[in-house]
């Protein structure tokens, strides 16, 4: 029996470890699992002669050396560019890798499988280790930690850019092109006012999550007081006069107001565009605007 097929019978009901012990055994390869945050999740028994792979077991994630190491032989760029799966090789390491993402139920990446070639790849390992991939991308659907951990994420990169801990290119591509997934033309940046809403307990996060119900496809986050939207132009509920009459306006329900920024391109300048949509929010200056202020460059 062929591996793909070997891995197509595999029961995914049983569990991410089940399936990664069950591929090991299949394609004699260790096999690694890590979040996006590079924080180690599981993996299998086998330990081969790599130090980088020594490293994460014995650390649970990669050290900031160990990722300059990654950018420097292309292989940030490499997998910030896949889709799903991606071959990674280097001359200075004693084996080669294929590294596939894991999705969650709303279709973020939230993890990585990595094998390492201690046997050496053959000729339809990438397309069983494809589909290993989806088998747990399965696993994991229903997973509440899982579904939860996307947004999470989305969440700590906003942040992170915000403050300029992220300014890296070399070695944050992958976390901005994650972030950057469904968005297509130009950025904008929205701050949103609660403090008119009048309710106990974290109302933020409370209006947030509302806020999430109606713009599916935005990016929040709880920043400094504000609820902070990262949207692109090419989302439909963004048009302007769709965003600001809704129907069921969320603004109006629980008092919001919000300051939109001009457009952008480039995530690493998110900072900028923040400061400009909150200066817009505080003016509210805008000629026949109700609760929703766009900066008259828009």
């Amino acid at each position: 029996m062929d591996k793909i097929t070997k891995i197509r019978n595999l029961d995914g009901g049983r569990g991410v470890q089940f399936l990664l012990d069950a591929a090991d055994e299949i394609f004699d390869n260790p096999i690694v699992m890590f979040d996006t945050n590079y924080s180690l999740v599981a993996y299998t028994d086998e330990l081969p002669d790599d130090p980088l792979w020594s490293e994460l077991l014995a650390t649970g994630t990669f050290s900031m050396e160990t990722q300059m190491f990654f950018a420097r032989e292309y292989f940030t760029e490499d997998t910030a560019n896949a889709s799903k799966m991606v071959v990674l090789k280097s001359p200075k390491l004693k084996y080669d890798r294929i590294l596939a993402y894991i999705f969650n139920a709303d279709d973020i990446k939230v993890a990585s499988i990595l094998m390492c070639s201690r046997t050496p790849f053959v000729e339809g390992d990438s397309e069983a280790f494809e589909l290993l991939a989806s088998k747990v991308s399965s696993a994991i659907h229903d997973d509440d930690y899982y579904n939860a951990y996307g947004f999470d994420y989305y969440e700590d990169k906003i942040c992170k850019l915000l403050d300029g801990i992220i300014k890296e290119p070399v070695i944050y591509t992958p976390h901005i092109q994650i972030l950057y997934n469904g968005f297509e033309d130009y950025l904008y940046v929205a701050v949103v006012d609660a403090s008119r809403y009048d309710a106990g307990g974290d109302k933020l996060a409370f209006l947030k999550g509302a806020l999430k119900e109606t713009f599916g496809s935005f990016k929040l986050a709880v920043y400094s007081g504000y609820i902070v939207m990262i949207m692109s132009s090419i989302n439909p509920v963004f048009d302007e006069k769709i965003f600001i009459n809704l129907a069921d306006d969320p603004f109006e329900r629980y008092d919001l107001y919000a300051g939109i920024s001009t457009k952008f391109e480039n995530l690493y300048e998110v900072r900028e565009y923040y400061d400009r949509a909150l200066a817009v929010l505080k003016g509210g200056a805008v000629p026949g605007a109700k609760r929703v202020f766009v900066d008259a460059g828009h």
